[in-house]
């Protein structure tokens, strides 16, 4: 069998028991289980990608993920991650309008554009256009509100000692991506240059704007650096300016993601934290690191 059905528990509401991972079995024709974590993730060898809709039915209503992926190749060379929703919990610059008193205003228009029913650039302009004259301790300010998405350092950690190459790509901003990088451990960081005059954001971005399409290029980008092919690389990401990338990298896993995003791409994880994209690679959780 060429394939892999990688069920994974949300271990703070539910446990991955025998019984489940028998009715799945039975339901999809798979092979003999491989256990990676107690309670918490199993591989089930299968011959080809199930019907979604097969395995949810055998599930039941418990919070499992559910992902197949083929066997070969499966550990990736480099990981290329979102950071807002994804890596952090929550939307920075959201946070950031909440010191302009903006919150509201701002996060209405930051959820049409991750839902894709705006344009990513012109949506980023105006949110920040608005915040013309937020005084600089803003940023630290909401940089003492941010909170890891759990699974984040064992992710980075273990991905690199296995050589892999990790890049946190944002549609947000430098200040932030920046700290992140640093606390998490990733190899690069890139994402947009919020402007100011010393005192005070001035509500305007540094051009050009690191959008969807950036996202990819720079995927293409960093793969072809390391003589990677495309087939040897993850990508992750919630939103639609994650799409791009998403689809073009060997394994694109949609996280928690919006309606758009979840439509589209065939890896989803919508229940798990961070440590999900290790057991979709196969790795047993007596091989992960901690940062």
């Amino acid at each position: 069998m060429n394939h892999a059905l990688t069920l994974i528990a949300d271990r703070g509401a539910t446990s991955l028991s025998p019984g489940i991972i028998a009715r799945v079995r039975a339901a999809v024709g798979g092979g003999e289980p491989t256990l990676l974590s107690p309670g918490e993730a199993v591989d089930i060898p299968v011959p080809s990608r199930p019907d979604d809709a097969l395995v949810r039915n055998a599930i039941g209503t418990g919070r499992i993920d559910a992902v197949t992926v083929k066997t070969r190749g499966r550990r990736k060379g480099m990981l290329i991650a979102d950071m807002d929703s994804t890596i952090v919990i929550g939307e920075t610059l959201d946070e950031l309008a909440d010191f302009a008193g903006l919150k509201g205003k701002i996060a209405a228009i930051t959820r049409r554009s991750m839902n894709g029913e705006i344009d990513f650039a012109e949506a980023l302009r105006l949110r920040v256009s608005m915040l013309k004259g937020l005084p600089l301790d803003a940023l630290e300010k909401t940089w003492d509100r941010v909170s890891l998405t759990p699974g984040a350092k064992e992710l980075i950690a273990t991905m690199q000692a296995n050589n892999a190459l990790t890049a946190l790509v944002s549609g947000g901003f430098t200040f932030f991506t920046g700290k992140v990088a640093a606390l998490v451990g990733f190899d690069v960081h890139r994402s947009n240059v919020l402007m100011d005059d010393g005192t005070a954001l001035t509500g305007e971005i540094e051009e050009p704007i690191l959008d969807g399409t950036a996202k990819l290029s720079t995927l293409r980008e960093l793969a072809a650096m390391r003589g990677l092919k495309m087939g040897a690389t993850l990508a992750v990401g919630d939103g639609a300016n994650d799409l791009a990338m998403l689809r073009d990298a060997g394994l694109g896993v949609a996280f928690h993601a919006r309606p758009i995003v979840a439509a589209e791409v065939g890896a989803r994880v919508d229940f798990c934290d961070l440590r999900a994209l290790l057991f979709i690679q196969g790795y047993r959780v007596g091989e992960f690191r901690d940062a």
